[in-house]
């Protein structure tokens, strides 16, 4: 292959972005680089990289662009006077599914192929295969067929759709997921707070492993709303759960913590309730969230 094609561009020199350019340095790739602040560069020329000094010369560089900087604002300064024909844009910056969706019609105004990207990862897990890390992306097929040798460096790619908008949605519903999981550890945690008796650390995998289990709840959810029945093969109905959400909230008063983590959800449920599903599982929740 030219250096057009085996080569690439990577704008932003952040956490994440110098992660990325550590794994692609490291499999042999030759790399461009550009950051705002030249001297977060430095390390990365001793290892071989090419430091341009400026996007734009960073972005005729090579065909494939990678940008991964602080949000959608800073992709549209730094490509501004950028010659983008021809180019294949890779956007790594954390960004909104309507962002997703009007970065691709900019592109494609300007002649570039695009694919959006979801990094499910911290720092530290990119380029290490046995960390579990993957990138949603979403956009142009063709783009990631393409360079996927280039973009599997970094941690696993996975193409959610050509709606350049889904990378963004599924990863945004995952870390929603995840903040509402932490939500319900952080209240766990402070139930037992104040208990000397009770260690943190020897709580804590017996939290884990109840998460654990009870993950398969998720599927569970999936089916209902696929099937439209949110009463097939329920084992713990609306009707109890509410019940017993009444128990964790007296708990959280005669322990004295706030319950504000939780309200929010059990509030939701009671109104399911009241609605006249208590023979459902939790999927119609789902439903009144809806606006």
């Amino acid at each position: 292959m030219n250096d057009n094609t085996s080569g690439l561009t990577l704008l932003g020199l952040g956490a994440m972005g110098t992660a990325l350019a550590q794994a692609w340095l490291t499999a042999g790739h030759r790399l461009t680089v550009w950051n705002r602040t030249p001297g977060r560069a430095e390390a990365l020329a001793g290892r071989g990289a090419r430091i341009a000094g400026s996007a734009a010369e960073a972005v005729a560089a090579n065909r494939l662009v990678v940008t991964c900087l602080l949000d959608d604002a800073s992709v549209g300064e730094a490509l501004d006077g950028a010659d983008l024909t021809g180019k294949d844009l890779v956007n790594l910056t954390t960004g909104t599914p309507g962002q997703g969706r009007a970065r691709a019609a900019w592109a494609a105004e300007r002649g570039a192929r695009f694919l959006d990207g979801g990094v499910m990862a911290v720092p530290p897990m990119i380029g290490a295969p046995e960390s579990g890390a993957f990138i949603f992306y979403s956009g142009s097929r063709d783009l990631l067929d393409e360079h996927r040798d280039t973009l599997a460096v970094p941690a696993r790619p996975v193409h959610v759709g050509e709606d350049a908008g889904y990378a963004a949605l599924q990863d945004v519903a995952l870390l929603s997921a995840m903040t509402g999981m932490f939500a319900g550890v952080t209240h766990a945690f402070a139930l037992l707070r104040r208990e000397k008796d009770i260690s943190p650390k020897e709580f804590a995998p017996t939290l884990v492993a109840w998460l654990t289990a009870m993950t398969s709840y998720t599927y569970g959810i999936a089916d209902h709303l696929e099937s439209g029945d949110y009463t097939r093969n329920v084992t713990s109905n609306l009707a109890m759960m509410v019940e017993g959400n009444a128990t964790m909230l007296r708990t959280a008063e005669e322990q004295g913590i706030s319950a504000e983590l939780i309200t929010p959800f059990t509030t939701l449920m009671e109104r399911r309730l009241a609605d006249g599903h208590g023979d459902e599982g939790t999927a119609g929740v789902v439903d009144l969230l809806l606006r």
